[in-house]
């Protein structure tokens, strides 16, 4: 099926929030309940607020397939407030999420390319992205396959959650 990349923004808050809660959902029944949390995002003001902002101030973009939204992330040009922005200009992914009725058919791997493509259409070489580095390490592994190199490890919050920051060169 053809994958097509369109722009976002806030009005598409609800659609991202629910990616995130098909994404808790899943990642729950897996028995993986540190990623994300074990209750909807829709539910969490802080997590609404937190998508909104995104929306608001960073670039959502969206894959779908067959015109449904599949799978969404956002750019920005620094990462959130737990990590120290790059040395160099830099775009930032946030917020990678896609509908689980699509797992398996490419709709995150697409979007990650097109933010490597905006990226280097923008002069800026380094591309980076964080994400949850526990469990099996597969998400961590998602990344490295889409050309992503591991460079720092973090820890945060009060539990300790644990943390890798990957990056991309694209020019």
């Amino acid at each position: 099926m053809p994958i097509t990349i369109r722009e976002g923004g806030p009005d598409d808050v609800p659609m991202i929030l629910g990616m995130l809660d098909s994404s808790v959902e899943w990642l729950v029944s897996q028995g993986r309940t540190r990623q994300w949390g074990t209750e909807p995002w829709s539910d969490n003001p802080r997590a609404v607020a937190m998508v909104e902002r995104y929306a608001a101030r960073g670039r959502p973009y969206v894959a779908e397939v067959d015109g449904v939204p599949a799978a969404t992330l956002t750019l920005t040009d620094a990462p959130g407030p737990y990590l120290e922005p790059a040395d160099e200009p830099e775009r930032y992914i946030n917020l990678l999420a896609s509908d689980r009725r699509f797992k398996g058919q490419g709709a995150g791997a697409a979007l990650l390319a097109h933010a490597a493509r905006v990226t280097r259409a923008e002069g800026i070489s380094l591309l980076r992205v964080d994400c949850y580095a526990g469990d099996d390490g597969k998400l961590v592994a998602y990344y490295e396959r889409n050309g992503f190199i591991r460079t720092e490890p973090f820890t945060y919050g009060e539990d300790a959650w644990p943390g890798q920051v990957l990056a991309r060169r694209v020019l």
